[in-house]
């Protein structure tokens, strides 16, 4: 009974979806968190902010266990692409939604409504009155 309990274990830990990756996006000049993001259980949620149009950095992080286990492989830490009406296209046309289909992730994207900042961060938006 054992063996068999701890076979079943082995198994759906092998065949357990991606997990834990993070990504951030970022405005070309790293200086406006404009989305962000983390997978759970197969599917990556990501919140962007939609009144965003222009360049982004995207950054994403695998935990040290998906590092070490080369979950993502193949997968670069950093893209660059574009945000418009809360829509991010990476670098070559290519959809969120389409550079994580091969590692098993499917995409939910929410709108966050306004760009989100970091403290000790400039704020180059509209009504910035820090000069």
């Amino acid at each position: 009974m054992t063996r068999l309990l701890f076979a079943l274990l082995t198994l759906l830990s092998l065949s357990a979806p991606a997990g834990a990756l993070q990504l951030i996006v970022w405005d070309r000049e790293m200086n406006i968190k404009l989305g962000s993001g983390e997978s759970s259980g197969g599917r990556m949620t990501v919140r962007l902010v939609d009144d965003y149009d222009g360049p982004v950095v995207v950054l994403f992080a695998p935990s040290d266990d998906e590092r070490a286990r080369g979950t993502f492989a193949g997968l670069k830490s950093r893209y660059t692409g574009t945000l418009n009406d809360g829509q991010l296209i990476l670098e070559g046309g290519t959809t969120l939604a389409r550079l994580l289909t091969p590692f098993k992730l499917s995409v939910s994207l929410q709108r966050a409504g306004q760009s989100l900042s970091l403290p000790g961060l400039r704020n180059t938006g509209p009504g910035n009155s820090n000069k």
